[in-house]
């Protein structure tokens, strides 16, 4: 394929926003077609949390397809009820890691803060229920751009375990944190976990 353009391959060109570069290294281009074309399943099964990470910065490539498959995480009504805060700051991300339970692997080479954003959701609901949505509408995000991490070769830990007022005022947000996905290279390959028995897991009824 001539076009050295990825995300013009996953979102038509007359609709992908300004937000996402369109450009990277040629050089790049058979890595890219191979991430492109992975099996999801393969992805999903593999995937494993990972708390240590190489020291090594995440191609800018790299970060445009996870934000772009945050961007297409399913969300209530399509009014994506939730923001991304991109961390970049290393001052930034010491403050989260108090905010995370002093788990230090919160200062990751990427680390992203999702928050939920209730005004988006433009339905005839109460507040409870559009309250609702939007957690779902973050978490389905932030999973969207676990997967998408691990396909690119690199590691992710999910962090739930937050003060939501210290994480607030680290990223100077009013609204309400959901997760942080910690993000990189990781310096030691693990292997799946096992899983429930599909036979204890679903119930039909």
């Amino acid at each position: 394929m001539e076009d050295n353009r990825i995300l013009d391959r996953m979102f038509p060109s007359d609709i992908l926003p300004k937000v996402y570069p369109k450009e990277f290294d040629p050089q790049d281009k058979s890595e890219a077609d191979d991430i492109l074309n992975s099996n999801i399943f393969n992805v999903m099964l593999n995937r494993r949390s990972q708390r240590k990470f190489e020291d090594k910065e995440i191609e800018p490539w790299k970060l445009d397809i996870i934000f772009a498959a945050a961007d297409t995480a399913p969300t209530a009504g399509g009014f994506q009820g939730f923001e991304i805060f991109h961390v970049t700051k290393s001052e930034t991300k010491q403050q989260l890691v108090k905010g995370a339970n002093n788990q230090p692997y919160v200062n990751a080479p990427l680390v992203l803060v999702f928050c939920i954003n209730p005004a988006r959701i433009k339905l005839k609901f109460d507040s409870t229920i559009l309250h609702k949505f939007s957690i779902q509408d973050a978490t389905l995000a932030a999973g969207y751009a676990q997967l998408a991490a691990h396909a690119l070769a690199l590691s992710s830990i999910w962090i739930g375990m937050i003060n939501e007022n210290m994480v607030k005022e680290s990223i100077g947000t009013n609204l309400q944190p959901s997760s942080i996905l910690c993000i990189g290279y990781p310096k030691k390959i693990l292997l799946p976990k096992p899983k429930r028995n599909l036979t204890d897991l679903i119930h039909t009824i």
